[in-house]
């Protein structure tokens, strides 16, 4: 079942207009992680299929929530790469509603494990016109985009002018010259740049953990790099336990995850 959701979202306020009304049904705690927007082709090839999960692993290895819209391809393998519980699914119609059919089973788990977010009414069905209102705030929730594949005259390449105005980076997966026309098209008018290594850009966000390690609030505190001063008044002294486990390094004054 879902509810509206009242609490205030500061990276909505990059939108044209903050949302009149927002719903959602899930974990919303997961909006205070730090988030990553995917985006791309609903056929992608076997190349960016595989490094789009890999990708999303990884990065939810380090505490960073995926944010995508739950479409065929590469919204689907997002989503998945990531865990259904690590996750933020954008839809284009009421919450009641599963769309696409095909990824009914992967949405249901999202709304068990993760969170699922509209803009619209329950009993409102996806519209050409409503896939764009949902693009605005994939791309809004996100610290970044990242655009997997994508054809010139495509969805993604709207909310990639969706992240321009927004002053969002842009990264995109290296793709062969004649094959994903449009993020190829974004590396050469240098509006983007490409993710040569996973690992070392996923290590934007720190170093990836053990899935031992519970990923609680305070985690998710160090992975957003505090200063020590900031960790010392709101934890005391689990900033020292922590160091002594070895889970974050102090350096500069910034507390890390190790």
């Amino acid at each position: 079942m879902s509810s509206m959701l009242t609490q205030h979202i500061p990276h909505l306020e990059a939108m044209k207009k903050y949302p009149s009304t927002l719903f959602y049904t899930g974990n919303v705690d997961l909006l205070k992680r730090p988030k990553v927007s995917i985006v791309g082709t609903r056929r992608p090839s076997n190349y960016t299929r595989q490094l789009t999960h890999e990708l999303a692993k990884s990065l939810s290895k380090r505490g960073v929530c995926i944010v995508s819209g739950a479409a065929m391809g590469v919204d689907a393998i997002a989503h998945e790469g990531a865990g259904t519980d690590n996750t933020i699914a954008v839809v284009a119609n009421g919450l009641d509603i599963r769309y696409p059919a095909v990824n009914k089973g992967l949405i249901e788990s999202i709304e068990n494990n993760g969170l699922v977010l509209s803009q619209f009414n329950d009993g409102f069905r996806a519209t050409g016109w409503s896939f764009v209102v949902r693009n605005e705030l994939v791309v809004a929730l996100g610290d970044m985009l990242i655009v997997a594949e994508a054809d010139l005259d495509s969805g993604s390449m709207r909310s990639v002018e969706y992240a321009l105005e927004m002053g969002k980076e842009i990264f995109v997966l290296p793709q062969r010259l004649d094959e994903s026309l449009g993020t190829n098209h974004l590396l050469n008018k240098k509006k983007a740049n490409a993710i040569h290594d996973i690992e070392t850009f996923a290590s934007i966000f720190g170093s990836s953990v053990d899935d031992k390690v519970e990923k609680d609030d305070f985690f998710y505190f160090c992975q957003q790099r505090p200063t020590f001063d900031e960790s010392i008044e709101k934890y005391g002294d689990r900033v020292y336990e922590a160091e002594l486990e070895g889970m974050i390094s102090i350096q500069n004054g910034i507390v890390r995850l190790s």
